[in-house]
């Protein structure tokens, strides 16, 4: 006899406990570009981590020593708009692109090839990412670009 959970058993009226965060979590990865702003993330807290200076003489040495910081925050910044408002992600991963690939010549080959690897992949997969649209029904058609329907 093979037992496979079920809440048929429970009735109408009962829930699972914890079933309601799972939804909403599985609702809010699948309307954002989730795995990207994650990949993004990463790339950006490896930047900051192997930056080889202390906070205080990269606030005191320019830009030269702070390269780490700027670019591995920038990189966090851009991964935490592309997943809160998802209607920039566009730009956001563009950016996001573009500030791993300079953390790469920045800070310490952009973590040791590691963060920056990571950035342009997330990076780009926000760029792409794009919603799902709803299928339409069976048997209808999209009129042409310039008809009137």
């Amino acid at each position: 006899m093979i037992m496979i959970a079920s809440t048929d058993k429970l009735g109408p009226n009962r829930r699972v406990p914890g079933t309601g965060a799972v939804r909403w979590f599985r609702a809010f990865r699948r309307t954002r570009p989730f795995w990207g702003g994650l990949w993004l993330a990463l790339g950006g807290l490896v930047v900051v981590k192997f930056n080889s200076y202390p906070m205080g003489l990269a606030l005191s040495g320019g830009f030269n020593r702070s390269a780490g910081y700027i670019l591995g925050g920038a990189m966090l910044l851009f991964a935490g708009v592309a997943l809160v408002s998802p209607l920039y992600a566009r730009l956001v991963g563009v950016l996001g692109v573009l500030s791993a690939m300079a953390a790469f010549i920045g800070s310490n080959f952009g973590g040791f090839l590691v963060g920056s690897v990571l950035g342009i992949i997330g990076g780009s997969m926000i760029w792409g990412w794009g919603e799902l649209v709803p299928p339409r029904p069976a048997g209808t058609r999209v009129a042409p670009a310039g008809s009137e329907a």
